[in-house]
């Protein structure tokens, strides 16, 4: 696999996805005054599922989608710190969004959570517009589509 290549989790990957997503939530944990849901996540029975993907090796990047009937619904996106500016989290987006249109799903749903500010700046770049803000819980979340059709 080259550092590009974007493929399905294995059990072996566990404790990397577990690593990457602990490494890239860590710094919002005391910004927003919780454990973000990402890094409380059963890691194994989501790779179980197929529902990760994971670039590197090792791991620097992975995604965990979940197909809805009517979109793909990105769960999940981390890059591990070291490899922030390398085009790590483009390319998992170019990924989720070539998968949508592979399951023939018109659009891509996310969240992200109201303190977590940089990706406000970084998904209207990729083409995602804001539907809903909305609090869940002790999570202040805004949701986010971007249409493919």
């Amino acid at each position: 696999m080259t550092d590009d290549e974007i493929r399905p989790a294995g059990a072996a990957d566990v404790p990397a996805v577990k690593s990457v997503t602990d490494a890239a939530y860590r710094p919002y944990v005391e910004r927003i005054g919780v454990v973000p849901v990402p890094m409380e996540a059963d890691h194994a029975a989501n790779v179980a599922a197929g529902k990760v993907f994971v670039t590197g090796d090792p791991v620097i990047g992975l995604v965990v989608l979940e197909t809805h009937e009517d979109h793909l619904f990105l769960d999940s996106i981390a890059v591990h710190p070291d490899a922030h500016g390398k085009g790590v989290g483009r390319r998992l987006l170019e990924f989720v969004d070539a998968r949508a249109r592979a399951l023939g799903l018109p659009e891509v749903r996310l969240y992200t959570n109201v303190m977590m500010w940089e990706n406000q700046k970084i998904y209207p770049k990729y083409g995602y517009e804001v539907i809903e803000h909305r609090a869940d819980g002790p999570y202040d979340r805004i949701h986010y589509r971007k249409r493919l059709i």
